[in-house]
């Protein structure tokens, strides 16, 4: 059973990253034919393609690591293991801070409050978006300059006797966990306010719908809780994906490749390739294209198959 993990776990993680590269790369494709179409694009959408971007290169990320540290591990060098690992910091950087910036937006553009700042901030919501993501690569050149810190450790550019080598090496552990946790922490709190704020948001506009004998079936509550449908489910499968991140850091430490190793790779492709399904569902544009699209599929199947039918029927 034991040796028989890796196998289904290997199937698992090609398939996670089959599926979520064909969503991602169905985000992209109906925002940029959109985009051709109408020579513009709107600020959601612009993020919606960037972070299908990212994510398909965070999943290529994954299926690589896997194959070099699981299933053929020559390859995974310290060099191989530096580069991935520099590459999987910018696009998990960009993975992250889109969707706390869709979080953002979705917040800015559908919850309604009566404070001044709120509704400066709501005017200018596709400017503060984009000042908080640019803000943020300071943050990435700062990750960056640790990662490739580490990785020069870890190359044993640093010589030296053993004790002052291993301190070297326990430094670069508890700066990687630092870095990592502060990395995750600020764009899971930002999107978990923003989520709180449409919760209020959404409370408030059904009391006001209940004192107005209205009920409570309108379209702005169901925009309310499309959009806290999305950010919800980002932030769940964020929460699994970051704990498996920091039991994979702890296990490098220790030098351990374990079962729990492996389910933790797995668990790490959960978000990027889920998330995007739910993306798809919760926006109307692509809602539809993607239910165009099963239609059409399915009229391709019916006609094959009353083809292959008639064809059947000749020859007989």
């Amino acid at each position: 059973m034991i040796n028989l993990l890796p196998s289904i776990l290997s199937i698992l993680i090609i398939v996670q990253c089959v599926l979520g590269s064909s969503a991602n790369g169905f985000i992209a494709l109906v925002n940029c034919i959109d985009w051709v179409k109408k020579h513009k694009i709107s600020c959601a959408d612009g993020i919606l393609t960037a972070l299908a971007v990212s994510r398909i290169t965070s999943l290529a990320i994954i299926v690589f690591n896997w194959y070099g540290s699981v299933l053929h591990p020559p390859i995974y060098n310290s060099e191989v293991k530096a580069i991935i690992h520099i590459t999987w910091v910018v696009s998990n950087h960009f993975s992250l801070w889109l969707a706390c910036s869709l979080s953002i937006l979705y917040l800015l553009k559908i919850a309604n409050f009566s404070s001044l700042l709120f509704l400066h901030l709501k005017w200018r919501a596709k400017r503060v978006v984009l000042m908080i993501f640019w803000g943020t690569l300071v943050f990435l050149i700062f990750h960056l300059a640790v990662a490739s810190t580490n990785a020069k450790m870890e190359m044993n550019v640093y010589k030296g006797n053993i004790t002052w080598e291993s301190k070297l090496s326990d430094i670069a552990y508890l700066s990687n966990v630092i870095i990592i946790i502060l990395a995750n922490f600020i764009p899971f709190t930002m999107s978990l306010t923003a989520v709180l704020l449409l919760v209020f948001s959404l409370w408030k506009h059904l009391k006001r719908m209940q004192l107005s004998g209205k009920g409570s079936q309108d379209p702005s509550t169901e925009v309310h809780i499309r959009a806290m449908q999305t950010v919800i489910s980002f932030l769940l499968l964020f929460v699994i994906s970051f704990f498996a991140q920091i039991i994979s850091v702890w296990n490098s430490s220790t030098q351990q490749n374990n079962s729990l190793t492996l389910v933790c790779k797995v668990l790490r492709a959960l978000y990027p390739s889920s998330h995007s399904f739910i993306l798809i569902w919760g926006n109307k544009k692509l809602r539809q294209a993607f239910l165009s699209f099963l239609r059409q599929v399915r009229c391709w199947l019916k006609e094959r198959k009353s083809t292959g039918n008639l064809v059947s029927s000749v020859r007989k």
